[in-house]
């Protein structure tokens, strides 16, 4: 019981993690427009992201532009492009290896050591995922901060931490917790578990052989 309940739950922190990698991925909101000293103007709100950048003004809907070249990026928002995207990959594969690894999964001629492995596999790479995702976060943000408080930035470039950031730390933590509880359920089942109806037909047929030797 104790080792399926470790397994749903780092399934279900996993997918959270995925879900909340893909949005992070997605959304718009990694800068955004801070509204500081002379900086007043409160009814249009840019948002810079990954892919496209957009305007958010009162009463107007709010429009939205991919950038036109890799190389207008600053070096942080290009190489959060391939990171987030490598972590993104990483974790839809271990959500794949750990549905299949799952003790409710039933896989004909699967023994329990292979769903082990599988488990212990899927595990490292929600690890390895998050981590690779906490590296882009954490450097858009010392950037965002240092230039936030370098009196040579112009306060209408100034920008804060947008909600994409904390979307993307949380879902790090998430997979990174649900690897470590997935790691620590694949030990468990490197041998087999009791209970499931398996024997081991050695004895038995070292009887009968013994038997047969002596008719």
């Amino acid at each position: 019981m104790v080792r399926g309940a470790l397994q749903v739950a780092g399934l279900v922190a996993g997918g959270l993690g995925v879900v909340g990698t893909l949005a992070a991925t997605a959304m718009p909101q990694w800068r955004v427009s801070a509204f500081i000293e002379h900086n007043i103007i409160v009814f249009e709100a840019i948002w810079e992201g990954l892919w496209m950048h957009c305007i958010r003004q009162v009463g107007i809907r709010m429009q939205c532009k991919g950038y036109d070249s890799v190389l207008a990026l600053s070096p942080d928002l290009q190489a959060s492009r391939g990171l987030m995207c490598a972590s993104s990959g990483l974790s839809l594969l271990a959500l794949v290896l750990a549905t299949l690894g799952m003790r409710c999964t039933r896989c004909p001629r699967s023994p329990w050591q292979a769903k082990g492995c599988i488990l212990l596999s899927a595990g490292l790479l929600f690890i390895l995922s998050g981590i690779m995702e906490l590296v882009p976060l954490c450097w858009v943000a010392n950037s965002i901060i240092s230039d936030f408080y370098n009196p040579m930035v112009n306060v209408a470039q100034k920008r804060e931490l947008g909600e994409a950031l904390y979307v993307g730390w949380v879902s790090s933590f998430c997979l990174v917790a649900a690897g470590s509880t997935l790691c620590c359920s694949s030990l468990c089942c490197a041998e087999n578990p009791r209970g499931h109806g398996y024997s081991s037909p050695s004895r038995h047929t070292e009887s009968s052989y013994s038997k047969s030797q002596y008719v």
